[in-house]
């Protein structure tokens, strides 16, 4: 399976009628945030991929189209899903996500305390742990907007990451975690790091990876990666 990968940076490689000589057949696409809404839909459109998407503390809140629907996190796209708090399951491969940063402006959307975070992560938590028992395992790839607490991130509140990620990564060891929000202008900064067997990447920009079934049909594999 072929994943891109993409957060934060419109990409014009991406943003162009070119981007399938670029990139390739890709099979999955997942956002990770502060990117325009247009640039995803073409994405999506030019590619023939489905999309999972967590959002970015610089996205914008989409209006429902029921007046009983709560705005915020769940938006109204037909093109994507929205995997904040969620589980999912797409062509075998186990998703989840958690949208966001450390909250620097109250009020602000998608922007939490330590505190909200370690409640999203023990919601989810209860729907990884039903994974456990249908498919037999937790989770393969989780996206987020922010880092993790020491990873990838920086020390000022806006960028600093959760820890209450480390807590999520140690206790259900997926495959991957892919996040944004640390913007990167050094080719020399650290964009991938490995954690009690979970590689950690930074996907500013954009990423092509590709995974295949491990051999002994629990799971997958990393196989492949590009940027």
């Amino acid at each position: 399976m072929r994943i891109l990968t993409v957060s934060d940076k419109v990409e014009p490689v991406l943003y162009g009628p070119y981007i399938r000589e670029r990139v390739g057949k890709i099979d999955l696409i997942l956002a990770c945030g502060d990117l325009p809404y247009y640039y995803l839909e073409y994405v999506v459109g030019l590619l023939d991929a489905p999309l999972y998407f967590v959002h970015g503390n610089h996205d914008k809140v989409v209006a429902q189209p029921e007046d009983d629907t709560p705005v915020g996190s769940q938006t109204a796209f037909t093109w994507a899903v929205n995997l904040h708090g969620r589980a999912a399951r797409h062509e075998g491969l186990l998703l989840a996500g958690l949208e966001g940063c450390q909250m620097y402006n109250p009020g602000a959307p998608f922007q939490y305390t330590e505190a909200d975070v370690r409640h999203q992560v023990f919601i989810l938590s209860q729907r990884l742990r039903l994974n456990r028992l249908r498919y037999g395992r937790y989770l393969d790839i989780l996206i987020t907007h922010a880092p993790a607490a020491g990873i990838h991130d920086a020390e000022d509140l806006p960028h600093r990451g959760f820890e209450s990620y480390l807590k999520l990564l140690r206790k259900f060891r997926p495959l991957l975690m892919i996040h944004g929000h640390q913007h990167v202008y050094n080719r020399c900064a650290v964009t991938e790091t490995d954690l009690g067997g979970t590689r950690i990447i930074n996907t500013y920009g954009y990423r092509v990876l590709e995974l295949a079934r491990r051999g002994d049909g629990k799971g997958w594999e990393l196989v492949g990666g590009s940027r």
